[in-house]
């Protein structure tokens, strides 16, 4: 008698969730591969037959679904905020000081402690058993949905497991790529000539970010739970038994688990796990430490960033041997020529690192590092390769001592050195390998912000003599571009059309993204309010630049000798003969008295250091600027105050002694009030604008 195709696909999707669960949660294979792709095949056959049998949590959907247009938002039920770290034993045991004063009176507080996976955070929402949506933690209260992706991964359950789930599951966890798969996906990557991933968690947020589930589907992702949202009904009073109710549900969780009792056992866990760490098969750069009852953590509550339960403790960078082949140069956009040490290929910190900086011939000659030598090379996390030093006693006889180059690498002109300069510099203005940095800074998010035109496409379009300067850029057409590799008739049309919507860009992203020595977007957004227009500008004298506050000599020079030198002139000729000519409204003597009142941090001096939630670092400089204070780069006792977001670092320790206010994000949007309104486009009449939001201030449109 024939089989019920209906019977049979359910009966396959549950063999295939439970061997999904057998192999990637509880590591205990059951069949073999063969027999387990023979029964997906046969399911997806018969899905194929019958397509009214379909269902968005069947397995086969791990090998991908159609691409989607777009990326929506979703709301997470409750924030998914961010923890507080730190490198130091002495500020675990003070946070466990804090913990036991704010519940009071001699608590039993018992701590659980699990590895901070290096990964993507993310929320799955189950309802009923199935999994509705993934999302991304984004900006803490709404995120990306991944739920297209996030059903590609074998290790998150379309379906809970036998045992009764709540009606409403939120589960917060992590979304990582075992270093194993992390090196298979860079070894194709190098044969196709491709970027190679910089580490795990950037394969995995670049992997997550994809459109077309086949690409996550080819990608061996994992999950790791670590929390829980919204719950309805209550799974557990603590932590440690939630966690058992996730893997009785068939959702993995953190491993190595360990309880303390004692801030002790914390501190001695996390020596022991400094060992252990290296051997597990993902990246992890420290130790989560949570209180584990519920009731606890709400008696203790959060802060605006972070919630006062939990901290990180992470561990210092990785340290690892290998041999230094040879060193090339490298031509940054002022032509300045940095060294850089090639390696003899090493893993370490979650990537394999091949080059790394050697900064300066200062450093170079203090470290006596020689081509030949055994290095020390460190890394922590997504931190920039760093040589270290040379392991002396190592030295190979006739390890070759590192020689300045004469000529420049790209364009074989004479290189220059001003004395006691550690740089050498290329002064040629048309060397393409300075083009091509200044093209890249030009398009770069905080100044013209072009969408779409990266590395791969400035390197086609300088090489292939399209873009010569950077008024070509808005010369081009469609066509020109569908016709480069790896693009397409969509493709091209997106890049044209993100290239256009550069006419409205401010004059202060401009003059930041012309590549002016020392003029970033601060500098860009003082010279712009104070001048208005380039012609302004180019006829400053220099005694007008250097009376500017915060406007030095050497900034004055740079920005004078730009407008007047012919290449300086004829690149502002060049972009207004293609339209680019942005006018900042320039206030009469009322309109200036009137708006004094609404610039409420006006000769304030402001230090803003760490990583923000919100905003770019770059983008609250550029709004203390435009409400009248200063964005400074060192902590003074004038500093009125400091924002601080996380990581920061010895700005934050200088706060302290020097007793100045600190700050987070949340508290100084809070003091500014409503945000600004951005300055009109050319030919839009001021006061014609739209009511100012966070969106229009710092998307520069």
């Amino acid at each position: 008698m024939a089989t019920n195709p209906s019977a049979r696909i359910a009966t396959l999707r549950d063999e295939l969730n439970r061997h999904n669960h057998l192999y990637y949660v509880q590591a205990k294979p059951a069949i073999s591969d063969r027999r387990y792709d023979a029964m997906m095949a046969e399911l997806i056959e018969l899905e194929r037959a019958h397509p009214e049998l379909a269902s968005g949590d069947s397995p086969s959907r791990r090998v991908g679904g159609e691409p989607i247009e777009s990326f929506a938002t979703v709301e997470h039920a409750v924030p998914m905020m961010s923890i507080d770290n730190t490198y130091d034993e002495a500020e675990v045991r003070a946070f466990d000081q804090r913990v036991r004063k704010a519940l009071g009176e001699d608590p039993v507080v018992r701590y659980v402690m699990e590895p901070k996976v290096d990964g993507v955070a993310v929320s799955l929402r189950y309802e009923n058993g199935g999994m509705i949506t993934a999302a991304t933690r984004g900006d803490g209260r709404r995120g990306d949905d991944i739920t297209h992706n996030a059903r590609t991964i074998a290790s998150i359950p379309p379906r809970l497991g036998t045992d009764v789930p709540p009606r409403l599951l939120e589960v917060r966890g992590e979304i990582f790529m075992p270093n194993e798969e992390f090196q298979r996906i860079n070894r194709l990557r190098e044969q196709e000539n491709l970027e190679l991933f910089a580490n795990p968690r950037n394969a995995t947020a670049g992997t997550l970010k994809q459109l077309d589930p086949k690409v996550a589907a080819a990608r061996k992702l994992r999950f790791i739970a670590h929390g829980v949202g919204e719950v309805d009904p209550p799974i557990a009073p603590t932590y440690s038994q939630a966690l058992d109710r996730l893997r009785a549900i068939h959702l993995p969780v953190s491993e190595p688990l360990k309880l303390a009792d004692t801030i002790d056992d914390v501190i001695v866990w996390i020596e022991r796990f400094a060992e252990l760490r290296g051997t597990l098969a993902y990246q992890t750069d420290g130790i989560v430490i949570k209180v584990d009852d519920f009731q606890q953590r709400r008696t203790l509550g959060a802060t605006s960033k972070a919630p006062r339960w939990v901290i990180a403790f992470k561990y210092p960078a990785e340290q690892v041997q290998t041999t230094l082949e040879q060193v090339t140069w490298n031509v940054g956009k002022a032509g300045t020529l940095t060294p850089v040490a090639h390696l003899t290929p090493v893993f370490v910190a979650g990537s394999t690192v091949k080059r790394a900086s050697l900064h300066n011939l200062h450093q170079i000659a203090e470290k006596d590092i020689r081509i030949g030598d055994t290095v020390v090379i460190e890394k922590a996390g997504e931190v920039i390769p760093y040589v270290v030093g040379p392991v002396v006693e190592k030295r190979p006889p006739g390890a070759a001592i590192i020689a300045p180059p004469t000529a420049c690498p790209s364009c074989g002109k004479p290189v220059e050195r001003e004395a006691g300069d550690p740089f050498i510099r290329c002064v040629n203005p048309a060397c393409p390998a300075q083009f091509k940095e200044r093209l890249r800074w030009f398009c770069g998010r905080n100044q013209m912000d072009i969408e779409n035109l990266g590395e791969a496409l400035i390197e086609q379009l300088v090489d292939g003599g399209l873009v010569k300067t950077f008024a070509d850029l808005f010369r081009l057409e469609a066509g020109q571009l569908a016709e480069l590799e790896r693009m397409g008739e969509k493709s091209a049309a997106n890049v044209i059309q993100a290239i256009a919507e550069t006419q409205a860009r401010s004059l202060d992203r401009l003059l930041a993204g012309l590549g002016i020595r020392h003029i970033g977007n601060r500098a860009g957004m003082i010279l712009a309010e104070r001048f208005g227009s380039l012609e302004a500008l180019g006829a400053a004298t220099i005694e007008q630049l250097t009376a500017i506050h915060d406007i030095g000599p050497a900034i004055a020079a740079s920005v004078h000798d730009f407008f007047h030198n012919p290449a300086g002139i004829e690149t502002i000729a060049q972009l207004q003969s293609v339209g680019i000519d942005p006018k900042m409204v320039m206030p009469d003597a009322d309109a200036a008295t009137a708006t004094a009142t609404a610039r409420p941090l006006d000769g304030a001096s402001i230090v803003v250091t760490g990583t923000l939630e919100r905003f770019e670092r770059s983008e609250i400089e550029q709004l203390i600027a435009r409400l009248g204070g200063r964005a400074a780069g060192s902590v003074s006792k004038s500093t009125r105050f400091v924002v601080a977001g996380e990581k920061a670092g010895s700005k934050l320790d200088k706060a302290r002694k020097l007793g100045i206010e600190i700050i987070d994000e949340a508290e100084f949007l809070r003091r500014i009030g409503p945000l600004p309104a951005d300055p009109p486009p050319p030919g839009k009449p001021a006061g014609s604008s739209d009511p100012g939001s966070a969106g229009d201030l710092f998307s520069g449109g």
